[in-house]
């Protein structure tokens, strides 16, 4: 078996995808640094835009907001997150994040354990084709990270 080695990777080495809404850029993966228990990541959040609804059947998703004014709904219900508030959603909770805020919000995420396979840990519960992207023509967008 090989060991992971340590690796630090910079947020500008994650390429960017606008499918979910916001910024979602996967970091530290099994494919970027070869972890094997789970996954952590930054979303980039711009004021008005929104990170679609979704669960995760294996994995409980921790968030920590870094900065700006976000609220969170868990099953339907709106919850306010502030800037050095952290969140525990249990696998299988719905949940969508938008920026109520006038400025871009941050929120840093870890995901664990991993799905058996990529492709199962996110499931999408709201059309995409809702989710508005409002800097994708600048550049902000959404990496797939599973969550």
């Amino acid at each position: 078996m090989i060991k992971p080695r340590p690796r630090i990777v910079d947020l500008s080495e994650v390429e960017p995808n606008t499918r979910r809404g916001g910024d979602l850029r996967a970091m530290l993966t099994p494919a970027t640094v070869g972890s094997t228990s789970g996954f952590m990541g930054v979303a980039i959040v711009q004021p008005g835009d929104r990170i679609g609804e979704h669960y995760h059947p294996y994995s409980e998703e921790f968030v920590y907001v870094v900065c700006g004014e976000l609220e969170v709904d868990l099953d339907g219900e709106p919850h306010p997150l502030r800037p050095e508030q952290g969140l525990m959603i249990p696998a299988y909770m719905r949940h969508r994040f938008r920026n109520v805020g006038k400025v871009e919000a941050r929120i840093v995420f870890h995901l664990g354990p991993l799905a058996p396979r990529p492709q199962l840990g996110h499931v999408d519960t709201e059309g995409t084709e809702t989710v508005p992207v409002a800097a994708a023509a600048e550049g902000a967008g959404a990496a797939e990270a599973r969550s």
